[in-house]
């Protein structure tokens, strides 16, 4: 149970950083013109976020589950999730957000991972969905949500690159 917790503190805390950061980039973007798209969207966004962490201490907390015997392989995909995707926060620098919102006539960046695929970000996201859950052997939550992020990814990713100006062939 204690690993739980201090897991679950740590991401919390991660998030909320994160946020903070996201609302710093935000100001600065708005202030250089930058457009919000899919503001309703962004809410269902975090509604599922909210609701994946409540899912997963009802999860745990009431279904008795245990930490997995496979953690390490979990925590090791996890850990290199969180590289990535701060490898991709630090590559876009006040760019980077949580929200869609683009300087018309801003160009895309085209260092670090966007070098090599582009949503770094989403990739990580789709990993930490599923492996923290599975690290304590939440499978309900592992599989729901991640079958939810696909369908709101799916729908953000096409949101973004139609703002971007992105075709899905370029």
């Amino acid at each position: 149970m204690i690993y739980f917790i201090c897991f679950l503190i740590f991401v919390i805390i991660q998030r909320i950083a994160e946020l903070i950061f996201a609302r710093r980039n935000e100001k600065i973007v708005l202030s250089k013109g930058a457009v919000l798209y899919d503001k309703n969207g962004y809410r269902f966004i975090v509604a599922m976020h909210v609701s994946f962490f409540i899912s997963l201490i009802v999860e745990f907390i009431f279904f008795s589950q245990t930490i997995n015997k496979y953690w390490y392989i979990f925590l090791i995909m996890f850990l290199i999730a969180q590289l990535n995707r701060y490898w991709a926060i630090t590559s876009l620098g006040v760019y980077w957000n949580t929200k869609v919102l683009v300087i018309p006539g801003g160009k895309l960046v085209h260092k670090g991972p966007y070098k090599f695929y582009r949503h770094p970000n989403y990739i990580s996201v789709i990993t930490e969905l599923a492996v923290i859950p599975l690290i304590f052997s939440c499978y309900f939550t592992a599989i729901f949500f991640s079958i939810l992020n696909l369908f709101v990814l799916r729908r953000r990713i096409k949101i973004e690159d139609m703002a971007l100006g992105i075709s899905k062939y370029s």
